[in-house]
Formats: C-alpha cells, sequence, structure tokens
C-alpha cells in the first residue's frame, strides 16, 4: 500500500498543487520559496491534525482575496453552485492498494468495489460550509459597519481637537478573517470517489468519516513523521543533543519487542545497582536518618525514614549518558564535533527514533502506510558529507524496519533539498519532483520521469542519457539557478565572469534591476549541444541565455587533385563548405546546430542577420516547436555587424574591435602566432587570424585577463554578448 499522489489546495503557495510520489523515495527539488516547507507542514497539520492548528496565515494569498469577494458580494451564492467550488484548504491522499495488502484497514473507505479498481482517496479540510458562509457574510457586513463608523467619528474628533492621533484605520477582511476564522472553518475528514477513467478525484461523491465514526482509523492507515530543517543542534558546551537523543531511543525501544533482550539485561544491572546503593546510602545518610528518628512521633520509631536507591532507566539514560567521539587513540565530548557532524548524527539518531515510533507498542500493529519527511538534510555539511548522506540514507530507509524479527516494513520517503552535491549523487535520478513557481505564483510539481518520457517518445533515448550525466555528473546546480547562460567552449567560460562585472560597471541598472552578478546563475558548457538540453531547459522554465557563434560557410565545387571538378555518380556536381565572414558577399548558409534547431532547421544567414533582439527569443507553440517569439524565456544570440565588419565567431569578433587592445604597448599574447599576428597588425583581418593564429582558445582568454586592467576597460565586450547579457539582467 503507498501513497500515488497528493493534492494540495489553497495552502500557503500552494494553490492548486499535486505531487506524486514513488514507492519509496521521491526527491523534492526547488529554490527557495517554491512550497517545499508547506508541503510538510500541510501534511503535519493534518494528518497530525489533533496537535496542530490553521491559522490564517496558512491560507493562500490568491484565494483569501478569493474568499473576500465571496464574503463581500452583493449578491449571495446558491447552495449548489458553492458546492462545486472549493471554499477552504484541502489535502487529498490518492492511495494505491494491490492483492498483497491487509485491507481491513480501508475496507470501509471504498467507494467502489469493482475488482480491478485498487485507489482510495483519504480528504482532510479546513473548511467553510454552506451554512457558515451564510453566517460569515452577515457578521461581515456588521463588522465592517462597525469599523466605519469607528472611522468616521475618528475623523470627526480629528478635526475638532487637531490630534491626528485620533485618526483610525479601518480594518479590513483580512483582519477579519484572522481573529475569526475559528468560528467558520471547521476540520473535515472524508473518503472520496476516483474516477479511473479520466484519473480524477470525484469531489462531490464522498463519505463524512467523522460522522461515520471511521476517523479514528485512520492513524491505522497512515503514520507520517518529519524531520524539520529548524533541528536542534548545537556544537555548545552545555548542550548535549546527542546524548539526549539515546533516551528516547531507549523509551521508544522499550514499547515493542525487538531489543526486550537487551532491555531485560539492563533492568537487571539496575536492579542490582539498587541494592549496593542501598548499602552505600545507609552509611552515607545514617547521621540525618537517626536524627529523624529520634524526633519521635506518638510511638517508639513512628518516624524512621530509609534513603534507598531508584534508578529509573529512561532518567538514567537522559542525566547520565554522554555521547563521545573517537580521535586516533584519544576520546571527546560531541560538542567538540563540527556541526556538520553534529547535525548528521544527530539526523541517524532521530531517524532511529521515528523507526521506533513507526513500529508502535508491543501490542501494536505498524501502520499500512508510513511516510517519512527529512526537510534539508544539507545544514551545516560540507559538500562530501553531503554525497555520503543521500548515498547512505537511500541505503538504510529502503531497508524499511523489522516487525518481530522477521518481516520488513517498508515506507516512503520524501527528501527534499536545496544542495546540488545531494542530487548530484542521488542513484534515484527519475525520483526528483521540481518544484516550479508560475508567473502567477502559483507552485507546480513536475517530475523528470515525465520529461523522460519526453524524449523517449521523441526517439531520443540517447540524448536523455547524455542529459542525466551530465548534470549528475557536472550540473546539478541547474536544478537550482533562477537563470542559466549556454556556452560553447572555453574561451567564453573563463571570459564570462569578467564580461559580467564588467556589464554592471559600465551600464546603469534598471528600477528593481539587480546586477548580473549578484543574481543566481548558472554558467553550463555545452559545446554546440544546446539543442540537446531544450527539452530540459523547458522543462525547468528559467529564462537562459544560448551564447553560439554564426558558423557562416558558403559552397564551391569540390576540385580533385588535378584541380578538376569533381561529380557524383548521378552527374551532381561534388560541392564543399568554405569558412567565410558573415558579411562576405558569398556568405550564405549557417552551420550552427543549435540555431537551426531553435529555428526549425532554417540555415539561410540571411534570416539571421534580419533578426532584432525581440525575435532572438524562441517559444514553444502548441504543437511543441520551437519559434521566434518576443515572449520567449529563451534567448540564442550570436554575432552581430559591429564597426563596418559582421564577424564568424567570438574570436573573429573579439579581434575585430579590441585590434588596439591587442597591440597595446607592454600586451603580451603567447597563444597568438607571430606570423598571423604580425599579418593581422598590418591587415586587421580577423578573420584570419581566428582561424589560423590561434594556438589554443583557453589560453587566449587566459592572455586576455592577463593584459586587462582592473575594471576590463581597455577592451570591448562583442556587442551581441553585451546585449544577451543585458536581456538576462532583466527580470
Amino acid at each position: 500500500m503507498k501513497i500515488e499522489s497528493i493534492y494540495i489546495n489553497n495552502f500557503r503557495l500552494l494553490k492548486d498543487f499535486k505531487l506524486d510520489l514513488e514507492d519509496s523515495l521521491s526527491l523534492v527539488l526547488g529554490k527557495n520559496n517554491t512550497g517545499k516547507t508547506s508541503i510538510l507542514t500541510c501534511l503535519d497539520k493534518f494528518i497530525n491534525s489533533d496537535k496542530k492548528k490553521i491559522t490564517a496565515e496558512d491560507f493562500n494569498i490568491l484565494y483569501k482575496d478569493e474568499l473576500e469577494r465571496l464574503v463581500d458580494d452583493n449578491k449571495e451564492v446558491g447552495e449548489e453552485t458553492y458546492h462545486q467550488n472549493i471554499y477552504g484548504i484541502r489535502l487529498r491522499l490518492v492511495i494505491a492498494y494491490d492483492e498483497s495488502d491487509d485491507t481491513s484497514n480501508i475496507s470501509d473507505l471504498m467507494m467502489d468495489l469493482e475488482p480491478k479498481h485498487n485507489k482510495i482517496v483519504l480528504g482532510y479540510e479546513y473548511s467553510l460550509n454552506y451554512r457558515s458562509y451564510k453566517q460569515i457574510r452577515q457578521d461581515y457586513k456588521q463588522f465592517k459597519r462597525l469599523e466605519n463608523t469607528k472611522f468616521i467619528n475618528s475623523r470627526i474628533k480629528t478635526r475638532t481637537t487637531g490630534n491626528d492621533k485620533n485618526f483610525y484605520i479601518r480594518k479590513r477582511f483580512h483582519y477579519f478573517l484572522k481573529n475569526y476564522l475559528e468560528k467558520y472553518f471547521k476540520f473535515c475528514w472524508k473518503s472520496i470517489e476516483y474516477d479511473y477513467t479520466n484519473s480524477k478525484i470525484i469531489e462531490n461523491n464522498f463519505n463524512d468519516l467523522e460522522t461515520n465514526k471511521i476517523k479514528s482509523n485512520l492513524n491505522n492507515i497512515l503514520n507520517f513523521k518529519y524531520i524539520s530543517a529548524k533541528r536542534n543542534v548545537a556544537n555548545k558546551e552545555n548542550e548535549k543533543t546527542l546524548s539526549t537523543q539515546t533516551s528516547e531511543i531507549y523509551e521508544r525501544s522499550e514499547k515493542n519487542n525487538e531489543d526486550e533482550e537487551k532491555i531485560q539485561n539492563f533492568k537487571a544491572i539496575i536492579e542490582d545497582t539498587d541494592v549496593v546503593l542501598d548499602n552505600v546510602y545507609k552509611g552515607l545518610f545514617n547521621d540525618i536518618t537517626e536524627k529523624v528518628r529520634q524526633f519521635g512521633g506518638i510511638k517508639k520509631d513512628e518516624s524512621v525514614i530509609k534513603v534507598i536507591s531508584s534508578l529509573h532507566r529512561r532518567e538514567l539514560l537522559k542525566g547520565n549518558t554522554t555521547v563521545i567521539y573517537k580521535h586516533d587513540d584519544s576520546e571527546f565530548p560531541e560538542h567538540y564535533n563540527g556541526l556538520g557532524y553534529m547535525n548528521l548524527i544527530s539526523m541517524i539518531f532521530e531517524i532511529e527514533i521515528l523507526l521506533h515510533e513507526f513500529r508502535k507498542g508491543k501490542d501494536e500493529k505498524p501502520s499500512d502506510i508510513n511516510l517519512l519527511f527529512i526537510e534539508e538534510p544539507e545544514a551545516h555539511t560540507h559538500p562530501q558529507m553531503q554525497y555520503i548522506f543521500i548515498e547512505r540514507i537511500t541505503d538504510l530507509l529502503k531497508k524499511g524496519f523489522k516487525i518481530e524479527g522477521e518481516i520488513h516494513q517498508l515506507f516512503q520517503y520524501v527528501i527534499s533539498t536545496h544542495s546540488s552535491h545531494i542530487v548530484a549523487n542521488c542513484n534515484e535520478f527519475n525520483a526528483i519532483k521540481y518544484l516550479i513557481k508560475e508567473k502567477s505564483n502559483d507552485v507546480q510539481a513536475k517530475n523528470v520521469k515525465d520529461l523522460e518520457k519526453e524524449y523517449t517518445e521523441a526517439d531520443e533515448e540517447q540524448s536523455y542519457r547524455f542529459l542525466k550525466q551530465y548534470l549528475t555528473l557536472n550540473r546539478a546546480e541547474l536544478f537550482f539557478a533562477d537563470k542559466a547562460i549556454f556556452i560553447e567552449g572555453d574561451t567564453e567560460r573563463i571570459l564570462l565572469p569578467a564580461m559580467m562585472r564588467k556589464t554592471d560597471i559600465e551600464n546603469n541598472l534598471e528600477e528593481n534591476e539587480l546586477p548580473i552578478l549578484s543574481q543566481n546563475i548558472s554558467i553550463i558548457e555545452v559545446g554546440a549541444h544546446s539543442h540537446i538540453f531544450e527539452r530540459f531547459i523547458d522543462f525547468i522554465g528559467i529564462k537562459s541565455l544560448i551564447i553560439t557563434d554564426l558558423d557562416t560557410y558558403y559552397l564551391e565545387p569540390s576540385l580533385d587533385k588535378d584541380g578538376n571538378p569533381e561529380f557524383y555518380k548521378n552527374g551532381k556536381p561534388k560541392m564543399k563548405e568554405v569558412k567565410c565572414p558573415s558579411n562576405d558577399t558569398q556568405a550564405k548558409y549557417t552551420r550552427n546546430n543549435a540555431l537551426m534547431f531553435f529555428h526549425r532547421k532554417n540555415n539561410d544567414i540571411e534570416y539571421y542577420k534580419s533578426l532584432n533582439l525581440a525575435w532572438k527569443t524562441v517559444r514553444k507553440n502548441r504543437k511543441k516547436e520551437w519559434n521566434s517569439n518576443r515572449k520567449g524565456k529563451i534567448i540564442l544570440i550570436f554575432q552581430t555587424e559591429e564597426m563596418g565588419y559582421h564577424a564568424r565567431s567570438f574570436e573573429d569578433g573579439f579581434f575585430h574591435i579590441n585590434y588596439d587592445f591587442i597591440f597595446q604597448e607592454g600586451n603580451i599574447f603567447t597563444t597568438l602566432t607571430e606570423l598571423w599576428l604580425e599579418k593581422f597588425k598590418n591587415d586587421k583581418c580577423s578573420f584570419t587570424l581566428s582561424e589560423k593564429g590561434v594556438e589554443s582558445k583557453p589560453s587566449l582568454a587566459i592572455d586576455i585577463l592577463l593584459n586587462s586592467n582592473e575594471n576590463y576597460s581597455n577592451w570591448q565586450i562583442p556587442a551581441y554578448i553585451k546585449e544577451g547579457l543585458l536581456w538576462l539582467r532583466k527580470d
């Protein structure tokens, strides 16, 4: 039995949210403020609702606005229309079971007895029923009248006294909701019908579990535990986090049979210790007990007392157990450890505590579904430790826990993280759930395995394998970036940070604009293969800049060794590609695969020359094809005409606009061959120098930086890169 999907409506950032869970691990990723903690909190407040309270701050902001319109509207909604809409916070759990599962706990929740139908839907709500809706409308009207009266009276008093302190600010709906929420909204538990044909929940067909007295059974179906990111871990001398946790582990162990023999041995030793301490205490407290005895009472020896030992196992562990760690032959107290190790060890202890809680007591059966949520395990830990954590923790949790020494009870677990290192070392790549905030601030969860399906359906399995390997080995931080820059090679990779800084220095920021170097941008080197990443870029939905080259050429007849034209067997002449500058009159085509892919196989160089900045952006249409679209979030930039010349490549363009920099007194370019550098000095043909005179492109980039002044003001950024960086810098 397992949870297949979690649906959440109107809770904090989660307006209309669905999260699919895997059989074991689900790895939830997302940038800050994309709802990872909201998922955990919603599950906790509903599933563990006896202990938790929902407040007005838990309501989604857009939903509160909708609710205000509903309550304050002059026209009252009819009962039938009202029940067709969502008026409250909802949590829905779609649970699947199979023939091997014990269905005794869920039998009362089944809405469909068709043998092939194997799902139940648990519904949790904090909602406003129709009766309460009518009442809140009436009460809010009265509230508004009172607030308006206070406001008018304060204006009169202000005009009379001239004292602005009398001015009253009217309270609005959000204040009213915050203070009177519990009067109108109530918890509700439901079993809801599932539509197998359309894979959706049929909200208007349900059983009220509280009315039918089934609610008390929910704990036998589902047990939810979590480890919060706000862990009580410190390496202060007076803090004994780990030592305190040992007593908690014992307390849970004592409730089940797993460690019965060890616990009995522990009890026996404590009882023996009590006897020894009784004799010690007799001598230690003899004087005081004798004095008490002498005071007597009505009868002789009526005031006799005795001090005995009464060791309690839990208190003994809690107050007298110390966790130490060993280094070589020395032993040190727990607070000597760094916070990273403290956090890691504490999590292992906490997981052990929760495993005992999942097992429950000696005479209790574990719940049918056991769900564990670990929030941001990377806190305080360095990258290597994060690598180790995800590898070891998945091995540990996959084993589940034992029942009666034999049976393994498996459970589902969710790990939320900001760590690219955890992602990179996670063997369950397809278990990734990527949270993304849409323009409407609505958060959606995307499944990486759905992305794999896209590649498979397009017959691009090899591209997906490459993408998966590349991301896990090199660039898992893309999942957490706000923006991305895709570059072709080493030259751009080495120079780009300098170009970004130079752009920030030389170009004033617009309103609400941040320096590009201050933004969360990943730089990804992809060679000429940015098109392989197109589905992934679309999947994560981040603003992306692709820096590429025009790679212009023309065709001319291919000649044999004697200088004669060559022909194919069908008599058609053989042609060969000839590289040339983009403004060469013979330039006809581009051989850049990325440009042709995103612009639908168009290789006509004149087409690309005609594109202004707005139309260099691309967007998928309804047919899932890329097209020029000024509303696109991806832009491909390439060489443009500059100083009367249109370059073919980055080096070509850079040499042309930085002639003076290259020959500036004192500058040395060891990677440019002397012959072609001298030729460039005389004929200023940057194309020839870029094609023949560069010994190493990475070394050229380093030479540029070595010859730069402090603010890089002695050389110019090619115009196309500058316009791309300025486009990316905007929100």
